[in-house]
């Protein structure tokens, strides 16, 4: 089974966080986040867009991008930009253990930090007139496509739907 990791660099809307959140704790996914953030952790859009999920995340804050650095050393990380020539299709398998990283809702992640680590950034596709998908939205999209590359392993009964009776 592949343990996902996402990673929010600096997110300012709560909303999306806490959809974000939500993603997690349906996938069993683990939620970083880099501050600073846009909001407090008490704000009531982001305690709402969670629902009462909160207690099944498994959540981690980090003071700066270096701090998230120095705490995951060996870290497969594919970063999320609508800047990457690569779609996020192309890859055909992931670590046991993988980092997903998006950037803030305003800029996105920081272009340094992209061309430093251009062989792992990677893009959802959309048409060029415009800017960018929502961010939970992005989230979405990007978790239930290394689940697919895993057969949904740990999920749904390992895929078996048989459970509801159809």
């Amino acid at each position: 089974m592949i343990k996902i990791n996402i990673v929010l660099h600096e997110p300012e809307i709560p909303q999306n966080t806490g959809n974000i959140a939500r993603t997690c704790a349906a996938t069993g996914a683990s939620l970083h986040i880099i501050k600073p953030m846009g909001f407090t952790v008490d704000d009531k859009k982001l305690k709402r867009a969670g629902l009462d999920y909160w207690d099944k995340l498994d959540i981690t804050y980090y003071d700066n991008i270096e701090d998230f650095y120095d705490k995951n050393p060996n870290a497969t990380i594919y970063y999320y930009t609508t800047k990457a020539p690569r779609s996020y299709t192309e890859i055909s398998s992931y670590p046991k253990n993988v980092y997903i990283m998006f950037g803030k809702e305003s800029k996105g992640l920081p272009e340094e930090l992209l061309y430093n680590n251009k062989d792992f950034c990677v893009r959802i596709p959309m048409r060029d007139s415009l800017r960018s998908l929502n961010l939970s939205n992005s989230v979405a999209v990007a978790v239930y496509e290394i689940l697919r590359t895993d057969n949904f392993d740990g999920l749904c009964e390992n895929g078996n739907l048989t459970k509801y009776n159809w």
